[in-house]
């Protein structure tokens, strides 16, 4: 377990999953979400507000992964989609059949609008050495997750800290 992989080596650093929203930013969920928490924030809720703060309607940025999360099916779709996708790929290829996100840092750019499609890419930034805690034998892992408008402008960036491990024999 010493050794990282070079196939997972050659991940480090490169653009994986560059993938589209499967539907474009719509007020529907933008009041849907806003009602569902009780946000009553007229930035969200009133045109003649947005316009003045922001120059038009846009979403809460809380709702930035709102817009990556696959529906349960879809016509012609062969296999089920998973977020995060290089997460999942780094359990598999490391034989680390658990794992937990220990940390996720979100920083907001431009305004997501109503209309937008956007897209993700998913940058795998470090893999460390193996490392035992008390849940088990293990690596962390850091992934990047860049979000882009129709624009190629950044809307934002997550960044994402997980350990993926093996249960200590009891």
């Amino acid at each position: 377990m010493s050794e990282l992989p070079s196939e997972v080596q050659s991940w480090i650093g490169q653009v994986r999953y560059e993938e589209e929203t499967e539907f474009d930013v719509e007020r529907g969920y933008i009041f849907t979400t806003c009602s569902s928490v009780q946000n009553g924030n007229p930035l969200f809720w009133d045109d003649q507000v947005a316009q003045e703060l922001t120059g038009g309607p846009i979403a809460p940025p809380t709702m930035l992964s709102v817009w990556f999360r696959p529906h349960h099916w879809a016509p012609g779709r062969t296999k089920p989609l998973q977020p995060l996708q290089v997460h999942f790929d780094l359990k598999e290829k490391l034989d680390l059949p658990e794992a937990i996100m220990t940390d996720n840092e979100i920083v907001f750019a431009e305004p997501v609008r109503p209309g937008d499609r956007l897209r993700t890419r998913q940058i795998l930034r470090s893999v460390s050495d193996p490392k035992t805690t008390k849940l088990g034998k293990g690596r962390f892992w850091v992934i990047e997750v860049e979000y882009l408008n129709q624009r190629d402008e950044l809307v934002g960036r997550e960044s994402y800290t997980g350990f993926g491990y093996r249960r200590s024999e009891a």
